[in-house]
C-alpha cells in the first residue's frame, strides 16, 4: 500500500510542476504575467547569463561582468582569444539555453534525499550571491538576485523538509524552462537587449555550425524536454 501511495504522491508532483511550467510559460507572454513573475523573469535571465559565463570560462576566455536590465534582458560579457574554428563560439551560444536546463536538472536530482535537497538549496544560494559580488553590474541584479540568494539560504536552513523539496523542485523546472521566458527567441534570427538589437543564441549557432536557427532552437528544446523527464524520473526512483 505504502509503494501505491508513494507512486501517487509522484504523480500528483509532475502534475503540479508541469502545470506550474505550462502556466508560468504562458503568463511570461502577458504584460500582467510578465510583473506577477517579475523575480522569476530576473531568475531566468540570471539562469540564461550565467550559462555563457561559465561555459567561457570553461573554455579558458574572459568572463567579464553580467548585466541585467529592468526589462528583464541581460547579456554576459566575455573575451576570448579569436579562434580557427567557430566551435568554441558555438558552445558559449549553446550554453545560455542549455546549461540553465542542466542546472535545473540537477537540482531536482537533488530533491530525492533530504541531505542533497538541503545543499543543493544552499549552494543555489550562496552562488546568487557570490556571483553578484562577482559579476553583476546593474542595479536591478544588485537589488533583486541577493534577495533572492538570502530567501533560498533561509529555505534551506529554516523550512521543512517537504518545503526544501518542493523549492528545490520549483527552481529546477523554473532554471529548465527560463530559456522560454521569452517564447520565440529560440526561433528568432535577433532579439532586443537595452534597446539594442542583438544576434540571438540560435542565431550565432548557426552562423558557426551552419543549418538554419530554428532547427538549432527545435534541438535545444526537445533537450530540455528530455532533461525535464529525465530529472523527474530519477529524483522519484526508488
Amino acid at each position: 500500500m505504502s509503494t501505491i501511495l508513494a507512486e501517487q504522491a509522484h504523480r500528483q508532483r509532475l502534475r503540479l510542476m508541469a502545470t506550474i511550467a505550462i502556466v508560468s510559460i504562458l503568463l511570461w507572454q502577458t504584460e500582467i504575467g510578465s510583473l506577477i513573475l517579475y523575480p522569476f523573469t530576473i531568475l531566468a535571465t540570471w539562469f540564461h547569463e550565467m550559462g555563457h559565463g561559465i561555459a567561457a570560462m570553461l573554455l579558458g576566455w574572459h568572463f567579464e561582468r553580467l548585466l541585467i536590465y529592468p526589462d528583464g534582458s541581460g547579456v554576459a560579457q566575455s573575451f576570448g582569444p579569436v579562434h580557427a574554428s567557430p566551435l568554441p563560439d558555438a558552445l558559449v551560444a549553446a550554453s545560455g539555453p542549455l546549461g540553465p536546463a542542466i542546472a535545473g536538472a540537477l537540482l531536482i536530482i537533488a530533491s530525492r534525499t533530504s541531505k542533497a535537497t538541503h545543499a543543493a538549496l544552499a549552494i543555489m544560494g550562496g552562488v546568487l550571491i557570490l556571483s553578484t559580488v562577482i559579476w553583476v553590474r546593474t542595479m536591478t541584479g544588485w537589488l533583486i538576485l541577493p534577495a533572492l540568494g538570502i530567501a533560498i539560504l533561509l529555505l534551506a536552513w529554516r523550512g521543512t523538509a517537504e518545503q526544501q523539496r518542493f523549492g528545490i523542485q520549483l527552481l529546477g523546472v523554473e532554471a529548465c524552462i527560463s530559456v522560454w521566458h521569452q517564447f520565440g527567441y529560440l526561433f528568432t534570427a535577433g532579439g532586443v537587449i537595452d534597446g539594442q538589437l542583438h544576434r540571438s543564441d540560435t542565431g550565432a549557432i548557426a552562423d558557426a555550425l551552419l543549418l538554419p536557427y530554428w532547427f538549432w532552437g527545435a534541438a535545444i528544446s526537445v533537450v530540455i524536454l528530455l532533461l525535464l523527464w529525465r530529472s523527474f524520473a530519477i529524483a522519484f526512483r526508488r
